[in-house]
């Protein structure tokens, strides 16, 4: 049986800054992922951030990963940070506080932490049509993968589907790559994503279809094609559909936050459509209901990376002092701190959806 003051699940952007801001204190942390590398989707964006210059504005997605692995680096020298890559979290028992988790695909290992920082991220939607299932269906995350990760391109002509900024990201990253969109669909009247991001696509020639979805996916052992047909405002198919020419179908319709282990620690939940499905209720410092547990990142809420990051400092902070580690006066002043950088983050038109689901699991945060 392993220990640890501090488990940190995931080594995405939240993970990495909650075990940065445990270690920080003074506090032993594991940080414990199931990539081969750290850096969950941040190693993924080549795309440059907004924001303030403490969330790293102008900088590229993973050029912030190397900014943050070059901290990590410190603590791992000093012995703060222990990192295990390459190992699943597969459960955690509500008996004892005991954590299991695989490395690989055979070691079974058991871990008891003092606390948790739950930052297991999230897991792409898929929308259901005929033949989805057929290779060169992917989600926009698998093809951030092969091409910002692995360096390969998924295929020659993309049908991208959905217009968030997710779908208009990777568009233009395919386009950097060489590789053409046929056209992205849009099931709603209007493109989900910032303009700025959408002005890029169109500009480059790519025609955005609103009021448009998938229908079928042509094909026998892989895609050759796509059916797309209008929809109405109920999304209900108008018109004739049309055959468009692809080899690869990307789905960027959303992410769902990943809580299982959530639901298996008893931490009181709550389906929240602002931040895009079961979140854990908890309190101004990421503490859920579970008073050893506390949650960060997309796992909290689906939100932009630098939200992430900030939350993942929070936590990391709140699970340290809950150990007794830091001064109540350095503890307050990066509270403070962090929550001004949060409340800048969701600011404006931009953020409104945010802040009314986190009103209703954070009321005592954000003054509902």
């Amino acid at each position: 049986m392993r220990e640890t003051e501090i488990l940190v699940i995931g080594g995405g952007p939240a993970g990495l800054s909650a075990a940065l801001e445990a270690a920080s204190l003074g506090a032993e942390v594991t940080l414990l992922d199931s990539d081969l590398k750290l850096g969950g989707q941040l190693i993924k964006q080549t795309h440059k951030f907004f924001g303030s210059k403490e969330e790293h504005a102008g900088t590229r997605g993973l050029l912030i990963a190397d900014l943050l692995f070059r901290e990590l680096e410190d603590y791992k020298s000093q012995g703060k940070i222990k990192v295990l890559s390459n190992c699943t979290a597969t459960g955690y028992y509500k008996e004892d506080g005991v954590v299991s988790y695989v490395v690989g695909e055979d070691e079974y290992v058991r871990i008891r932490p003092r606390k948790i920082v739950m930052a297991t991220g999230a897991q792409e939607r898929l929308i259901p049509f005929h033949n989805n299932d057929l290779p060169g269906v992917y989600g926009a995350g698998a093809i951030q993968t092969l091409m910002n990760v692995y360096g390969v391109t998924p295929g020659q002509r993309v049908l991208m589907v959905g217009a968030g900024n997710i779908g208009l990201i990777v568009s233009y990253q395919l386009m950097q790559a060489g590789v053409e969109i046929v056209a992205i669909l849009e099931a709603l009247s209007k493109i989900g994503g910032y303009w700025v991001h959408a002005a890029k696509v169109r500009r480059m020639g790519v025609p955005i279809l609103l009021n448009h979805t998938i229908k079928e996916a042509l094909g026998t052992d892989v895609v050759t094609g796509a059916v797309i047909q209008e929809v109405d405002s109920k999304f209900q198919p108008v018109g004739d559909p049309q055959r468009v020419d692809c080899d690869v179908i990307c789905l960027a319709v959303g992410l769902t936050p990943t809580c299982e282990m959530l639901w298996q620690a008893g931490c009181e939940m709550k389906f929240v459509p602002q931040l895009c499905g079961y979140v854990a209720k908890r309190d101004s410092l990421m503490r859920t209901s579970h008073p050893d547990i506390w949650v960060a990142g997309d796992a909290a809420g689906i939100e932009e990376a630098s939200s992430a990051m900030v939350e993942g400092r929070v936590a990391g902070l709140a699970a340290a002092a809950a150990l007794n580690y830091g001064t109540p006066e350095v503890l307050k002043e990066r509270s403070t701190m962090y929550h001004k950088r949060l409340s800048d983050l969701r600011a404006g038109e931009v953020g409104e959806k945010i802040r009314e689901g986190l009103c209703q699991v954070c009321c005592e945060c954000w003054g509902a």
